[in-house]
């Protein structure tokens, strides 16, 4: 969370332009497209008020400003007249396991609990960096439960009841680490069933890589959700071994698909993971990354039309545990596997699934890659399976303008 010291108040329409068009957008369908395009309008100047849609529903909830915290008086967030929040977790804090919370919160999901409580698994993207000793933040390194006892990221879980949102706890009932010993966790996604937190190293790392761990990283982690203690995590190597993102499961097929952000100018790539058995991820399965039929290896990074469907086809990855960074990409893309730019969030919904670009797009924001490429303001995409055939993939929305859509990350 980035904090800044501010007393004005704060233009609703400004914040969303500001925020991208998260806050609100139901984005799935045959009227995602729709959705977006109104987002970007209610995002724009207006000239007359009013505060109605046509259906007399409210569209603005007007004015932000800074407001307090219920649990502690901490004012972190600015929200509309009405709105209410607490504190769960702070960098630092002593947890219920005794331990101290790590830094550098990141992706997390959220999954109910009996009697209306909700459990909540975080990733923390801490990185390796080859200190002596752990600089303050991270993971307790002990070994115990622990994937690798040279890393110190991993995932805290913490319960939420929402009657208690009013009280000191803020509506925590407890909280402790989940999983430890992985490094630069960063997104990842639910199981299917929601039985398990799928967490996703964003970097490929090891004994040859320099500062080097212990252990080979790179991989996806299974955190079930009933857990109230460390697991004792074993990598998800059919998975693939590369700088993963996001994860969605398909609820009809049990297929996984993936995401990768291997940074600025190397090019990343779309995947799916086909299980062996989709409630038993460890029991291995195949690999595969998105081509466009007809067009091999193609960029789809610039020059592509928001609704033109492309017809989708798998190409497979042999070897989804390679040596070095970007193996498997490569591979991939040799094979004619399509090229995007930092694929970062994933959804699945109503029979779609659902990921970002952050630096795609033909409208740029003025850096560039090292490869030479213009990075782009973001792009937003659909893919759609079908039956047997390769599916489609579709280019939902590519931002304009920075002040409508601005490097998106996670998608909902």
């Amino acid at each position: 969370m980035i904090l800044e010291k501010q007393t004005a108040s704060v233009d609703r329409r400004s914040f969303l332009r500001a925020g991208g068009m998260a806050a609100g957008v139901t984005i799935f369908g045959g009227t995602a497209l729709q959705a977006l395009t109104m987002r970007v309008a209610e995002a724009a100047p207006q000239d007359k008020g009013g505060g109605k849609d046509r259906s007399g529903a409210n569209v603005d909830y007007g004015p932000i400003s800074l407001a307090a915290a219920l649990n502690t008086g901490d004012r972190w967030l600015a929200l509309p007249a009405g709105f209410e929040y607490t504190i769960l977790t702070k960098t630092g804090a002593v947890m219920s396991d005794g331990r101290l919370t790590p830094r550098a919160h990141d992706g997390m999901g959220a999954f109910a609990q009996r009697r209306g409580t909700t459990r909540l698994i975080c990733n923390h993207e801490i990185r390796f960096n080859g200190e002596a000793v752990p600089s303050q933040g991270t993971f307790v390194i002990d070994g115990v439960g622990s994937y690798d006892p040279t890393a110190g990221g991993g995932t805290t879980s913490i319960d939420f009841d929402p009657r208690q949102f009013r009280t000191s706890s803020g509506g925590k009932v407890r909280d402790f680490v989940s999983m430890r010993g992985s490094v630069v966790n960063c997104a990842g996604g639910m199981s299917l069933g929601q039985r398990a937190w799928i967490t996703s190293e964003e970097i490929v790392q090891g004994p040859d890589t320099s500062p080097a761990t212990a252990k080979r990283h790179g991989y996806n982690f299974f955190v079930p959700v009933d857990t109230d203690s460390p697991v004792t995590p074993e990598p998800l190597v059919a998975m693939g071994r590369f700088a993963h993102e996001a994860v969605a499961v398909d609820p009809r097929s049990g297929i996984v698909y993936e995401t990768e952000d291997a940074g600025s100018g190397v090019g990343s790539g779309f995947y799916r993971f086909l299980p062996v058995n989709p409630r038993e991820l460890s029991k291995g399965g195949e690999l595969q990354m998105l081509a466009v039929k007809g067009q091999p290896q193609a960029d789809l990074r610039e020059g592509q039309r928001q609704s033109k469907p492309l017809s989708v086809e798998w190409v497979t990855i042999t070897n989804p545990d390679p040596a070095g960074s970007n193996d498997v990409f490569n591979e991939g893309l040799a094979k004619g596997g399509a090229k995007f730019n930092r694929l970062e969030g994933c959804w699945a919904g109503d029979g779609s699934i659902f990921f970002s670009s952050t630096s795609g797009g033909d409208v740029k924001n003025g850096d560039v890659n090292s490869d030479g490429f213009r990075e782009g303001y973001g792009q937003i995409w659909e893919y759609r399976p079908r039956g047997n055939s390769g599916g489609q993939l579709i280019l939902l929305f590519e931002s304009p303008d920075g002040d409508v859509l601005d490097s998106p990350d996670n998608i909902v």
